[in-house]
């Protein structure tokens, strides 16, 4: 078999592949809601949807242009990309504005549940040789009155250091920048890993045709992705970018939030290449 790199990643492999984890984590496509609330829902997109129309004088080669698009982007199986890029931001910042703790922000299209398990001093899955700034993340998890959270789990996965997620991207090993750690019973952990880089998100598909047509830019800033629990809280999922990096002020998913800003410094004390941080972790009762 042909080896294949990463450099070949296309926006439909990548599209196709999460919404296949889409589907497979929400299998019985339902909703929940009663019929009284997607009435109001649907009937006020419906709405505003007109409004637009009326507003700026939507001509049928516009509307036909819209339609056009909004098919394809199912073809190439980005709904998940567009709904996380360009609405989930929305609808995180809704579902967690009472919470107390640490804060929250998108999960993104590229979560795949079932990393390996690892003990709180960890160092990530990876390639011999992986590229990248090596990166010791550490923290504590605790509750809001501040009782350490003795065997809370820390999920990470990011991109590597040419910006592309495993399983998402040819070539790369299935878990590689992916895993659950657990942290020790005083709720502190380590991990080690290699700082991400910024990426554009997958331009040569749908999403991409959009943001040409409107004069965007694609680009999302360097991030680590978490999702931090422990028995009787409630799970928080979050973002982690790092001061002054390319696109923190300007990401195209609008998720950065200033409490999510990592300063990383070099390593301490001559232990090692690379940089650490400390970021610790505050967990909502459930």
């Amino acid at each position: 078999m042909t080896d294949i790199t990463t450099e070949q990643a296309t926006a439909a492999a990548s599209g196709a592949a999460a919404t296949e984890r889409f589907r497979s984590r929400h299998q019985s496509g339902h909703t929940s809601a009663g019929t009284e609330r997607v009435d109001t829902l649907a009937t006020e997109l419906i709405t505003a949807v007109h409004d637009i129309v009326r507003r700026h004088q939507v001509t049928y080669a516009e509307y036909d242009a819209l339609k056009a698009w909004l098919i394809q982007v199912g073809q190439d199986s980005e709904w998940p990309l567009f709904l996380d890029v360009w609405i989930e931001h929305v609808v995180e910042e809704v579902a967690n504005e009472n919470r107390e703790g640490s804060k929250g922000t998108i999960e993104g299209p590229y979560y795949v549940p079932g990393s390996p398990r690892l003990p709180a001093e960890a160092t990530l899955p990876m390639r011999d040789g992986e590229k990248g700034t090596p990166l010791l993340f550490q923290g504590h998890v605790t509750s809001v009155d501040g009782t350490p959270l003795s065997g809370a789990t820390v999920e990470i996965w990011h991109a590597d250091n040419d910006g592309y997620y495993s399983q998402f991207a040819p070539g790369l090993p299935e878990w590689n920048l992916r895993g659950h750690v657990v942290a020790d019973e005083t709720g502190h952990f380590w991990i080690n890993t290699i700082e991400p880089a910024p990426y554009q998100i997958p331009t040569d598909g749908s999403c991409g045709r959009l943001i040409t047509a409107a004069g965007w830019h694609a680009w999302r800033p360097a991030h680590l992705h978490l999702k931090v629990s422990a028995p009787g809280h409630q799970l928080i999922t979050t973002q982690l970018y790092f001061r002054g990096g390319n696109h923190v002020e300007d990401d195209i998913a609008q998720a950065v939030k200033p409490e999510l800003i990592l300063a990383p410094t070099p390593v301490a004390d001559g232990k090692g290449d690379g940089n650490e941080v400390t970021y610790d972790f505050v967990l909502d009762k459930a």
